[in-house]
């Protein structure tokens, strides 16, 4: 006698899971502009590599003993392969109860996909689609229950120091999954189909008493451009996968492996003669630093992490000759390319990525100071600079600073570490000090500046004293500093991340602090 009526009941409950929370929820799904869970995987993971796991968790109805009918949970997880790579994906599914979640399992509940990733020892995905706790699980379950999301929560608290975790937000995410968002290395949104808030209008209503859209609370213009709580945002589906990938694809699959290294075809003596005259002699001119970084790094490699966010700032992942690194710049179109508390934030994030993944880090630096100002004061300046000399001192990854132009205050020592593999380079164009001769020179002179007959003039004699002490050269002759030729920048970069495989080799494994999601 076989077991083949319970292999069918098997196959059954499988179909009844691929119809999600049927035809209507589908629909609505669509209007939304809306991939289902499963059109998101077909579209996301390498051909036929998906597994699922936990496919049949969820709620049966039976007339007798015969099952009548099977609604899944609200999401769907499993092992895929993305470019090769085994992950594993935890995908909402906002058909079935708009992605809710319930109370949990139980007693012999099986490995939730978070553990499985720490495991497994691979990377973990977060297509989040899902509203979170729902009041209607009261019912479910006859009564109501004490907050201990935790549970899992230390978890996805412990994994970001082990495993890279990315959290695409990919609809209307709002409770525990909102902060899951955020419990990542990388996370995106989708233009105009997605919003994040840890209550919707509704909860904002009932609470504060106004209306408003889900846009308008937690749209991409809020999270990408002035929480800064999202990182990238996606014209589309198809494009959040293909950043998500792109991301992945410069890291290793946990922090006891080496990143991969990438093509090589782009020679790592290419030297670009745009870079002779990158830098404008006239200081009161800007650049554009992105074309200086696509003239360092291999050819279209570099990847940008929040761009709309912080934008005196730009940071990001880039190969220099095959080697995956963190990079960041000082923008001098944006503030001046000072470094503001937004700045500073997406900086650290990116120091925390690269020390934690053991990538190597390259600082292209143009830096005026910390902004100054009353709207920056209101901001916690001073806090914010204090963590950012802290995580610099800290950290222990390969370091490398090209000084393209100037390098002032305290800011500016936070292009420069005391310890470990950390080389610095200087262009001609480089000046330096504890802060500007302009403005320096009218706080540190000025009794003899007011008392002169002609106080602009002493200004100006005192100012031109200074600069002609500025010369790069000057520093050089007394501590050594390497000055170069702004068209070697790129070979001695490429030297430098091929040395610094030698000293990561030794760093791998759990750093000694963990990855905070601020």
């Amino acid at each position: 006698m076989s077991w083949q009526e319970e292999v069918d009941e098997i196959a059954t409950r499988k179909d009844f899971a691929l119809q999600m929370g049927g035809e209507e929820g589908i629909k609505r799904q669509h209007a939304r502009g809306k991939l289902t869970v499963r059109e998101r995987l077909d579209r996301f993971v390498d051909s036929k590599s998906f597994s699922e796991f936990m496919g049949l968790s969820g709620s049966a109805s039976y007339e007798g003993n015969k099952l009548e009918h099977f609604t899944p949970k609200g999401s769907v997880e499993g092992y895929c392969k993305l470019d090769g790579r085994k992950v594993v994906v935890s995908a909402g599914d906002f058909t079935v109860r708009g992605g809710s979640g319930g109370t949990g399992g139980g007693l012999g509940q099986e490995l939730s996909s978070n553990r499985r990733a720490q495991e497994w020892r691979i990377p973990y995905v977060r297509l989040l689609d899902a509203s979170g706790g729902s009041v209607r699980s009261f019912e479910d379950i006859g009564r109501t229950y004490l907050p201990d999301g935790n549970v899992w929560s230390a978890v996805d608290t412990q994994i970001l120091s082990e495993i890279p975790v990315v959290s695409a937000v990919m609809g209307s995410v709002a409770g525990l999954p909102a902060i899951n968002a955020c419990m990542a290395h990388f996370n995106l949104m989708v233009k105009d189909t997605s919003q994040l808030f840890p209550g919707g209008p509704p909860v904002v209503k009932a609470a504060l008493g106004y209306d408003i859209t889900k846009e308008e609370l937690g749209g991409d213009e809020i999270h990408t451009r002035l929480s800064g709580v999202i990182d990238n945002l996606a014209v589309d589906e198809e494009d959040a996968f293909a950043q998500i990938k792109r991301f992945l694809s410069y890291l290793p699959s946990n922090v006891w492996e080496t990143s991969p290294r990438g093509d090589t075809g782009d020679d790592p003596g290419r030297a670009d003669e745009f870079l002779l005259s990158a830098i404008p002699r006239d200081r009161r001119q800007t650049y554009k630093v992105h074309q200086i970084i696509d003239a360092i790094v291999d050819e279209q490699s570099f990847f940008e992490i929040a761009p709309r966010y912080g934008r005196s700032r730009v940071v990001g992942l880039a190969r220099l000759n095959g080697y995956p690194v963190g990079l960041m710049a000082n923008n001098p179109r944006q503030k001046g390319g000072t470094t503001d508390v937004a700045a500073g934030t997406k900086v650290m994030r990116l120091l925390q990525l690269c020390d934690t993944f053991h990538l190597p880090v390259v600082s292209l630096a143009d830096e005026p100071g910390f902004m100054v100002g009353l709207d920056s004061e209101k901001q916690g300046i001073e806090r914010s600079g204090a963590a950012l000399v802290a995580m610099t001192c800290s950290s222990q990854m390969p370091w490398a600073t090209v000084v393209m132009g100037k390098l002032y205050g305290v800011a500016g020592q936070c292009h420069h570490r005391p310890s470990g593999m950390f080389q610095r380079f200087a262009w001609p164009s480089a000046n330096w000090g504890s802060m500007h001769i302009a403005g320096g020179a009218a706080a540190a002179y000025r009794r003899e500046i007011e008392t002169a007959d002609d106080s602009e003039a002493k200004l100006q004699e005192i100012e031109e004293r200074l600069q002609a002490l500025a010369s790069p050269f000057r520093t050089a002759e007394a501590t050594g500093q390497d000055i170069i030729d702004p068209r070697q920048t790129r070979a001695l970069l490429c030297e430098f991340a091929e040395d610094a495989q030698r000293v990561i080799s030794g760093q791998l494994g759990k750093t000694s602090a963990r990855y905070l999601p601020f």
